[in-house]
């Protein structure tokens, strides 16, 4: 017969599990962070995280920058993606987590084709796929990059890194005292910031 509140790591009301310490860590974090918490790991700020390159375009103009790719000649996946980083001379590289999905939905409604060309998949355009592709811009890469400061876009990532690495430090190896000065740190810098774009600080 099953017993309950026993042997199964069950906390009465009152009561709290191993994990519980852990969790208020993790919450105390968040709440230096707001509502985008740490990342010790090393941040993405418009790094080559999950978005690919330095500079992203929107999430639709991958599809539309697909349909621009086809229309001059049958391409493989990982090709439109290295051509879309050539095209955009190294402002957006899209992700293969973008692309492949993107290319199978273009696959299901009928607007490209695709054949096994060297353990490969060879996309091409159907007559549907060719006409949808007229109505997109010959270039929907143009412009992912633009205006953007990437000396600056550098320097602020790198200080961004810097603080939570030292935070993640404190965190890490710091008495409960020097966590809660820390928090007390992150927050008061982060009002100052809010207070730079007020012209109050």
């Amino acid at each position: 017969m099953r017993s309950h509140g026993h042997g199964h790591g069950y906390c009465g009301p009152g009561h709290h599990g191993p994990g519980h310490q852990e969790r208020g860590e993790f919450e105390g974090r968040r709440a230096a962070f707001g509502p985008f918490g740490p990342g010790f790991g090393g941040p993405s700020w418009g790094g080559r995280g999950r978005g690919g390159g330095r500079g992203r375009a929107r999430r639709g103009d991958v599809r539309a920058s697909i349909l621009a790719l086809l229309k001059d000649r049958p391409m493989h996946g990982y090709e439109m993606i290295q051509e879309i980083g050539e095209r955009s001379a190294g402002a957006w590289k899209p992700s293969p987590g973008s692309v492949y999905p993107t290319l199978q939905l273009l696959e299901d409604e009928g607007l490209i084709t695709s054949e096994s060309d060297g353990g490969k998949k060879l996309f091409t355009l159907t007559d549907a796929g060719r006409a949808e592709a007229e109505s997109v811009p010959d270039a929907p890469w143009e412009g992912a990059g633009r205006g953007v400061d990437w000396d600056a876009m550098h320097e602020i990532r790198a200080a961004g890194m810097g603080l939570m690495e030292a935070f993640g430090q404190v965190w890490k190896t710091g008495t409960a005292e020097q966590r809660t000065k820390a928090i007390a740190v992150i927050n008061d810098a982060r009002k100052k910031l809010y207070l730079i774009l007020a012209d109050e600080g």
